[in-house]
């Protein structure tokens, strides 16, 4: 497919220096047209594309009746072309590697042009403690489910469908060419899920048949849930209103929406499927607190770093290119996780209920008690008659 460029921008290099005979730099060696009979150099001409980013360009068809054209001619300085040769030849070499996505380097071009200076460093500060809380927050998930040595209160079926679920939605992510520091986080978040399935199942190979088959046991210590009957009434209804959402979204962006593929089609479908899901799995936990008016005595180490990569990803939604349900879905979490602040304001605490992570509050350690007031004078009257009661003793053995 051909595309036409409604931008044009032509820039005479401004430069007269006067460059000794077989010592021009070799950056700038290969752009000059030397006039051979007097040894002078023309002007050079840079036509910049540097700022000129893919989706700006338009495909050329039959349905094309009129193009815009916009020109500009001016200077440009010696520092200034340097720096965009320097960086176009960079990114060049990125791609030539795989390091670097085809339209990655117009997402970093698009962050300069359309973002804000200050937004921006803030934008950067940001994401270094993104990174930070993903670690964190992969690292306490990791060492959880390391030292877990029981099943109960854990759905062992929930962590074979978050790593389907983690799974697709890196296979969108890749399809829509998102960031790399998404795709990284996603990534990880996939191997994570399927090192947990072995911590939560038994996995077996069975080789019985023509066709080796991975099978799925439970754990002996897998016990169901008490909660199992509010959490069948909120998943039932739940899977029937979201998945009818879901169906008549894929008919939609079939019809309506532009996708590269079949393929992309079908990822795009699935995702939003996923997204969903992930939607009617933070659902149950609020109906049963809804129902037992209790809520778990989560611990705040998960549930801080949880909280402040919500906030960050709020930030990361307006700022970097990402599909459109994959930004919905960073909204999401906020409602669900101001829901569940509003009942563990409103419910007491039930220490010994299992949370979403497996913990209880039984497991947190407790605080050494103090004595204080009434109990520091009870506990000083016991050890005064003791000690009168060993001192009436000793008199009696000396008589």
């Amino acid at each position: 497919i051909s595309y036409w460029k409604p931008n044009v921008t032509i820039n005479l290099v401004d430069d007269f220096t006067r460059y000794p005979h077989n010592n021009v730099p070799p950056n700038v060696a290969p752009y000059l047209n030397v006039d051979p009979s007097s040894n002078n150099y023309y002007p050079t001409v840079f036509f910049n594309e540097f700022w000129l980013l893919r989706d700006k360009l338009i495909a050329l068809n039959e349905t094309v009746e009129e193009l815009p054209l916009n020109l500009e001619v001016g200077p440009i300085s010696m520092t200034k072309w340097q720096i965009f040769l320097q960086m176009e030849q960079s990114f060049q070499v990125h791609r030539s590697y795989g390091s670097m996505l085809e339209g990655e380097a117009d997402e970093l071009k698009r962050v300069f042009l359309e973002g804000n200076p200050y937004f921006l460093g803030l934008t950067m500060i940001v994401s270094l403690f993104h990174s930070l809380f993903d670690f964190l927050a992969f690292k306490n998930d990791i060492q959880f489910w390391n030292k877990n040595k029981s099943m109960e209160g854990l759905s062992a079926k929930s962590v074979v469908l978050n790593f389907v679920c983690q799974l697709i939605i890196f296979l969108y992510l890749l399809d829509n060419e998102t960031s790399w520091m998404i795709l990284g986080s996603s990534g990880i978040g996939v191997c994570i899920e399927f090192w947990k399935i072995g911590k939560a199942m038994h996995v077996e190979i069975d080789r019985s048949g023509k066709i080796p088959m991975l099978r799925f046991r439970d754990r002996e210590s897998y016990a169901q849930n008490k909660t199992k009957e509010y959490d069948a009434i909120a998943m039932k209804y739940l899977t029937y209103v979201l998945l009818f959402l879901v169906f008549c979204f894929s008919i939609y962006s079939l019809k309506y929406e532009k996708h590269k593929s079949w393929y992309s089609w079908i990822l795009s479908s699935l995702t939003s499927c996923v997204y969903m899901f992930g939607f009617i799995m933070m659902c149950p936990q609020l109906f049963i607190n809804y129902k037992l008016k209790s809520v778990a005595h989560m611990p705040w180490r998960q549930m801080t770093y949880k909280f402040l990569n919500t906030i960050i990803d709020d930030l990361f939604a307006f700022v970097i290119k990402m599909p459109m349900l994959h930004r919905l879905s960073v909204f999401r979490d906020d409602v669900i996780f101001l829901i569940y602040l509003y009942q563990r304001w409103v419910y007491p605490v039930d220490k010994k209920r299992v949370n979403e992570y497996g913990f209880g509050g039984e497991d947190e350690p407790q605080a050494p008690q103090t004595l204080e007031g009434s109990d520091l004078a009870a506990a000083s009257q016991q050890a005064g008659a003791e000690a009168e009661a060993e001192t009436s003793t000793e008199d009696k053995k000396t008589k």
